[in-house]
């Protein structure tokens, strides 16, 4: 009889430990802040993000004029604590790159890398027949980043339009610049100071995309690449697609098993009923754990800055994971209440 009500017991604390946790749990649940988007106003086209060293998460911008009498900003940085409440930070230039004779500086992507923040960005006005891409290197997030000069031109390259960089590091250091716009997704490797390609270009998208993202999740790399118009205001048709590969290199494949060097991916974000033309997207991780997609869209009823400037607000939404396949809550831009990334900070 005792050897039983000890065992009794036992389950019984079993039992009642397993409520305790779950209500704890319920109760307790770590959880981010709540916010609305956009989370950042009037511009931050085309972003990046890269996570300080500082404390802060940092994110850049196209070379926009945000209509306030101060003129373009090259290269806008704003920061956040917590991925919610962001802050102008300045410029990440002292002088903007002039190896180029004329263009904007569009798209940067900031990456830490060689224990450095390295920019890779884009040079290019509407209707160049020759963009570039060059490279910028800083000690901090914030910058000032010094340019390092061109690392290739359209011509050179082979690639018509070659704009929207974005560096990916694989686990042994090896470094790969990706690029495109409407002529192919292309891959180079660079040196290993990232400051010049070496072999031969490679290409893993079809003629669909423009603004290539590559993320690793387990097994396989994710490919997000934007389709669409970027900049026709409250009519613009941006939207994100992604593909699959086992390796960096490709075959990347949609959710039906189509390599996207032939077809436009499985669509994962397009325009909802506050905003349109979302797209240009990067990822981050928060404490958690969880991925966020940031990236700018465009508020109907906001859609203009002055006369012909497509007015474009950085957006964030989580990043639901399923089967091996990346998710968005309703497939459109997260609108009212939500709940924001855990960043532990």
């Amino acid at each position: 009889m005792k050897r039983k009500w000890w065992i009794g017991s036992g389950l019984a604390l079993v039992v009642l430990a397993g409520i305790s946790f779950l209500v704890f749990n319920n109760v307790f649940q770590t959880k981010g802040p709540e916010y609305q988007n956009p989370i950042f106003e009037p511009v931050i086209a085309d972003p990046s993000i890269v996570e300080g060293e500082d404390g802060y998460y940092y994110a850049y911008g196209t070379e926009d004029n945000w209509g306030d009498g101060m003129g373009a900003r090259v290269v806008p940085i704003v920061r956040s604590v917590d991925l919610v409440e962001w802050e102008y930070a300045g410029e990440a230039f002292t002088e903007k790159p002039a190896w180029k004779e004329e263009g904007g500086i569009w798209a940067p992507d900031v990456s830490f890398f060689n224990d450095k923040y390295y920019m890779y960005y884009s040079q290019s006005t509407w209707g160049d027949a020759n963009p570039a891409i060059g490279v910028a290197v800083a000690d901090s997030p914030e910058g000032p980043f010094e340019d390092k000069g061109k690392l290739f031109d359209s011509k050179e390259i082979g690639v018509n339009n070659s704009i929207d960089p974005q560096l990916f590091v694989e686990e042994d250091g090896t470094a790969n610049l990706f690029w495109g716009s409407w002529h192919g997704i292309w891959g180079i490797e660079l040196s290993e100071d990232g400051l010049t390609y070496t072999g031969e270009k490679f290409q893993i998208a079809g003629t669909d995309f423009e603004a290539p993202y590559i993320v690793k999740r387990d097994d396989h790399y994710y490919f997000f690449g934007s389709m669409g118009s970027c900049c026709e205001g409250q009519w613009s048709t941006y939207r994100v697609a992604v593909g699959r590969a086992e390796t960096l290199k490709g075959p990347y494949l949609d959710k039906d098993g189509n390599d996207i060097m032939g077809t436009s991916g499985t669509l994962l974000l397009e325009g909802g009923n506050r905003f349109v033309g979302p797209g240009h997207n990067a990822i981050i991780t928060d404490g958690e754990g969880d991925d966020w997609i940031i990236y700018h869209a465009i508020d109907k009823d906001t859609p203009w800055i002055g006369s012909g400037t497509t007015r474009r607000p950085l957006m964030l939404d989580k990043v639901k994971w399923e089967d091996g396949w990346p998710s968005i809550e309703g497939g459109k831009p997260g609108e009212g209440t939500l709940v924001g990334p855990v960043t532990n900070r």
